[in-house]
């Protein structure tokens, strides 16, 4: 039967599944680096991790909005996740939370586990047997850890960056992950990174509560795609805010954020196109024509879609007959 030793160096050679001594458990060695975190000031949470694994968000990364954040990495069992998740939810602590679930693994050697509750408190765990370079580091709000590192500094590497850096908790947790990379990162290299950020307040729909939810599932250079998408996550969020705003009939507001996406966007003909229908909805006509005229000379696709909306109700016939008279 092979041991665990012998179990990491062939997952380190082959990169292929692999199946333990461990009452025949399926576990997956997932080389990695991650942070959990509470911002103090907005009260959101987020996780974000790297690794040279496939899709390493979808068992790794977790968080709930006003409850908490979990990473779950190494010898990988998922269902820290969703458990850790739970308790915290019925009023654990993330210390009294990971406690439990560590008492519950009888493989805890090979875990690397780290949570974050709404109230800022962490708690994190690195088992004896996870691959070396392994570790971890925590300070108010966060905890910073890794495995399979090149070097032993970059779990130091990501708090310092994490604690130094400006900015909303998206842009902290990013920065910690390039710090971590700059540091050595993986030994393997990297394939796949995640960031997830949550609202500090329950609202009973979660889903509706996730301000950043970004997968890199297989990219050469992950963290430069998650950089660019959070950028375009930025710029859509400024939008549906608007498409809010405009629900509750707050039009000036929702053009002020209309106009942010656009202003993030400026080559983003979606982000032209809707505060043009916007600002023609509301006889704001002198201000729509120059928008429509943008995209129609971009793209002919947008004239066809203008004159598809008062079938759905969203612009009268006399106000389409209108932008194509003045525009055309």
């Amino acid at each position: 039967m092979k041991t665990l030793k012998s179990i990491a160096l062939y997952f380190m050679l082959s990169n292929l599944a692999v199946f333990s001594v461990f009452a025949g458990e399926k576990l997956r060695p997932v080389a990695t680096y991650s942070i959990v975190a509470r911002d103090s000031v907005s009260g959101q949470l987020g996780v974000a991790v790297q690794s040279n694994w496939f899709s390493v968000g979808s068992i790794v990364s977790w968080a709930e909005p006003g409850v908490g954040a979990v990473a779950t990495q190494s010898f990988v069992d998922p269902s820290y996740g969703p458990l850790g998740l739970n308790l915290m939810r019925a009023g654990k602590s993330a210390e009294q939370t990971l406690n439990a679930l560590l008492q519950a693994d009888e493989h805890t050697d090979v875990r690397q586990v780290a949570m974050v509750d709404a109230n800022g408190k962490v708690s994190a765990h690195t088992g004896s047997n996870c691959i070396i370079y392994a570790g971890q580091v925590t300070g108010a709000g966060f905890s910073c850890q890794a495995n399979m590192m090149g070097g032993s500094t970059v779990p130091a590497a990501m708090a310092k960056a994490y604690s130094t850096a400006k900015g909303d908790l998206a842009e902290r947790l990013m920065r910690a992950l390039e710090a971590a990379q700059a540091e050595g990162g993986d030994i393997r290299g990297k394939q796949s990174a995640a960031l997830l950020v949550v609202s500090g307040e329950r609202t009973g729909t979660p889903w509706n509560s996730r301000i950043h939810d970004l997968r890199i599932e297989d990219h050469k250079t992950p963290l430069k795609e998650m950089r660019r998408l959070l950028h375009v996550s930025r710029v859509y969020q400024h939008a549906n805010h608007g498409d809010e705003l405009m629900t509750e009939n707050k039009v000036t507001e929702a053009m002020e954020e209309y106009t942010k996406a656009m202003q993030l966007a400026p080559d983003n003909l979606e982000m032209v196109f809707w505060p043009a229908v916007t600002l023609a909805s509301v006889d704001r006509m002198d201000e729509a024509l120059p928008l429509f005229k943008k995209v129609f000379n971009k793209e002919d696709r947008w004239k066809e879609l203008l004159k598809r909306l008062p079938a759905a109700g969203l612009l009268s016939q006399e106000i389409v007959d209108a932008v194509f008279k003045k525009v055309e």
